[in-house]
């Protein structure tokens, strides 16, 4: 029979992941497979002849491509001769430049770039991902999607998700002929949000070039590639014809990276007994020999494959440092779910989000969980403030802000508005007003109850058999009077003509400046050196919207303020036996008036009263303005009454009780979690000081079950508090009080 810790351990999230036993043989093993090959170049007049064990007879079409296309010959040498330890040392000394590393990566084989990244620990991963990334500034991507497709809800999400400092939007659609109709809502929303923010829609790659011809979508990033020539082949695909797409896109001024990750080709069943770090490094050396922009990769939608086995994250966080050496953008992943532990996946993220990367998530879900048409990712909107904490808590760029509420409702009305009014233009569809109303306001597709699953996607086929384009939408939007996210769209169409923005690691801040690895170069060598916050953006990164200030709590407290306690003279000493004095703090009805549990200071007080009258006791009220330490008030307390029994009440709701010949630190009974008390609880402390003022001995309570983060749920409350409280210490005399009746 299972014990009843391991039944309670059983419960827990974590334990709904898949763990598998490492199996060389199916390719589930994260580094260093028996079967991989041992690093090795050999050159013959200019062309690879032997690579990674094999001869050139015996190359595959990803060894071919990689051999002809994907090495730089005239480092190769020098940068296979270099002991693995020792480049890995380059990697994380700040005196090598990343120019230099990336130099040398240049010339390396997939086997031996494998193999010295392996060598890497945790920590110095994070040191050579911050130094090797080619963006200084890093950013983040945001998925915007709905089970429903509905455009205007998409609009509004897309405008939020700017709002929130996504510099790029990835949407897809449950329904793959409504993709023009979801890429012309998350480009509309986009633009009201913010200028510059790129969007792409997650289709059929024929409709996804499709779309970008016609300026429907501005990046791509779902062209998969794989580290075995089985999975090409099932695929009905080569590293030529991806060669070729890649081509298409770049000639037509559209960004576009590839994808790939670690445990792909275990999940589908074609590893050939290799490590998931080998293939991937196999899959990285063909993006860059294809020409791609940079690399989606660090798992992917096989992420929770590659997590599945020891060092699976660390892994995945090499994979993007793979692809950084490579001189490539760096898009590290974060994007499929990869656990059901809250633990697990953050711990997946935070290194990288320590180092800042390119893009940290290469598909942040700002939308709800159950709104995810890639299925859910590792972060998604219900983790939004705690991402934004996160970045508070370290002060690092994550990429993303807390904007203004109110800004963020305006946003997403006239993003849903813009939207119905193009569609109504464009002779797409039409919108009700409730329709319009529950998309403005919904937090998720379930909201939109008014919502017609047809209106997508006639208004796709409109879209494609019109031959609708990006021009089309924005002289629609001029009509409409949208000027200023007519000019936002215009402006990105301009820019695919610049061609700017083909650079490696592009994206545009919201001046429509392109931040890339040529005019925004990450220079990191060291402490002081790369990038840091600006002031202006450490003061956004830091204002979270739930901090408080001790004038915000104390115009908190100023709202419950009622007039039930009046002083009634200068308190004195008692000789009654029944007499029990309860002391309370220098600021209690005179700035505090709740406590931490939500009752009124004025209710414990009628509490306690209550519950020493019971036991035939009379109850004085006293207030010290000589000190706010709860010992010493009890005590006060204590000394004053005729009993020699007090109670202690500081005003955030803490309680003991006190006799008058104990130390201070040595009390009766403490009530020392003061969000967790309520009425009875005060009754009860209220009971026992009369018994133990009649000499009896009564049954000690104690604080509350609670597994609550009482810390940091109140801790940053109670400094306020305490500081309101001493304010109001001057050393006065005690004061005795009167409690109105409510």
């Amino acid at each position: 029979m299972t014990i009843g810790r391991y039944r309670f351990m059983n419960e827990q999230p974590v334990n709904l992941d898949g763990f598998a036993a490492v199996n060389p043989d199916l390719g589930l093993i994260a580094f260093n497979s028996p079967n991989d090959p041992a690093p090795g170049l050999d050159i013959d007049d200019g062309r690879v002849v032997f690579m990674d064990g094999k001869h050139q007879a015996q190359f595959d079409i990803v060894d071919e491509f990689i051999a002809r296309h994907g090495l730089d010959l005239t480092v190769a040498d020098e940068a296979m001769a270099i002991d693995d330890a020792t480049y890995a040392h380059m990697l994380i000394d700040p005196g090598v430049s990343r120019a230099e590393c990336v130099r040398l990566a240049g010339g390396m084989t997939p086997a031996k770039l494998a193999k010295a990244l392996s060598v890497l620990r945790p920590a110095e991963l994070v040191m050579a991902v911050t130094k090797c990334r080619a963006r200084k500034t890093p950013s983040n991507q945001a998925h915007v999607t709905n089970r429903s497709d509905d455009p205007l809800l998409l609009a509004a999400d897309a405008a939020l998700a700017a709002a929130f400092g996504f510099r790029e939007i990835e949407t897809t659609v449950p329904v793959l002929g409504d993709a023009p109709s979801n890429a012309i809502a998350v480009s509309i929303g986009a633009a009201v949000g913010s200028p510059g923010v790129l969007v792409q829609c997650s289709v059929e790659e024929a409709m996804e070039l499709e779309m970008g011809m016609r300026g429907l979508v501005s990046y791509a990033e779902t062209v998969s590639l794989y580290g075995t020539e089985q999975i090409f082949i099932d695929g009905d695909d080569t590293p030529w014809s991806k060669a070729f797409l890649t081509s298409g896109y770049a000639s037509r001024g559209i960004k576009m990276r590839v994808t790939s990750g670690g445990g792909a080709e275990a999940l589908m069943g074609a590893a050939e007994g290799c490590s998931m770090f080998y293939l991937e490094a196999r899959c990285v050396a063909l993006a860059r020999a294809i020409g791609s922009q940079g690399v989606q990769n660090g798992g992917i939608d096989s992420a929770s494959v590659a997590g599945s086995v020891p060092g699976g994250a660390k892994a995945m966080m090499a994979e993007n440092l793979m692809v950084m050496l490579r001189a490539l953008e760096s898009c590290t992943g974060n994007d499929a779910l990869m656990s059901e532990s809250d633990v697990r996946r953050t711990s997946r993220t935070h290194p990288i989000f320590i180092a800042g990367t390119d893009f940290i998530c290469s598909g942040f879900g700002s939308i709800q969980r159950y709104d995810n048409m890639f299925g859910p990712s590792q972060w998604n909107a219900e983790d939004l403030d705690d991402y934004l904490a996160m970045q508070r808590d370290w002060g690092v760029d994550g990429g993303l802000r807390t904007p203004d509420e109110h800004e963020v409702a305006r946003l997403r009305e006239r993003a849903a508005h813009a939207v119905r009014d193009v569609y109504a233009i464009l002779g797409l569809a039409d919108f009700t007003d409730q329709w319009l109303a529950q998309a403005i306001d919904a937090a998720g597709s379930k909201d939109v109850p008014d919502a017609d699953l047809m209106t997508p996607l006639t208004a796709s086929r409109l879209i494609r058999d019109t031959k609708v384009t990006m021009l089309d939408v924005i002289a629609a939007l001029d009509e409409a009077g949208y000027d200023i996210e007519a000019q936002r769209m215009l402006d990105m169409l301009i820019a695919r003509v610049s061609g700017d923005y083909l650079q490696t690691s592009a994206i545009f801040d919201e001046s429509m400046h392109v931040l890339s690895a040529i005019t925004d170069p990450n220079d990191y060598a060291g402490p002081g050196t790369g990038y840091s916050p600006s002031l202006q953006r450490q003061v956004q990164i830091d204002a979270i919207r739930q901090q408080q200030s001790v004038l915000d709590i104390s115009a908190r407290q100023l709202q419950h303020a009622n007039s039930r306690l009046s002083v009634i003279g200068p308190a004195q000493r008692s000789d009654d036996p029944r007499d029990v004095v309860i002391g309370v703090s220098p600021a209690t009805g005179q700035a505090i008036w709740q406590t931490l549990c939500g009752l009124g200071v004025d209710q414990g007080l009628d509490e306690l009263l209550a519950g020493l009258e019971e036991e035939g006791c009379v109850g004085r009220i006293v207030r010290f303005t000589d000190t706010i330490d709860l010992g010493l008030i009890g005590l006060q307390a204590a000394r004053m009454s005729g009993s020699g029994i007090g109670i202690g009440l500081q005003a955030k709701g803490t309680a003991l009780i006190h006799r008058r010949d104990l130390s201070p630190l040595a009390n009766l009974e403490l009530y020392s979690v003061a969000p967790s008390l309520d009425r009875a609880a005060y009754r009860q402390l209220g009971l026992n000081a009369g018994r133990h003022a009649k000499g009896a001995t009564p049954q000690p309570q104690r604080n509350p079950y609670s597994d609550e983060a009482i810390e940091a749920r109140y801790h940053t409350k109670v400094v306020a508090l305490v500081a309101i409280e001493r304010q109001f210490v001057d050393g006065s005399s005690p004061q005795q009080l009167e409690l109105d009746q409510p």
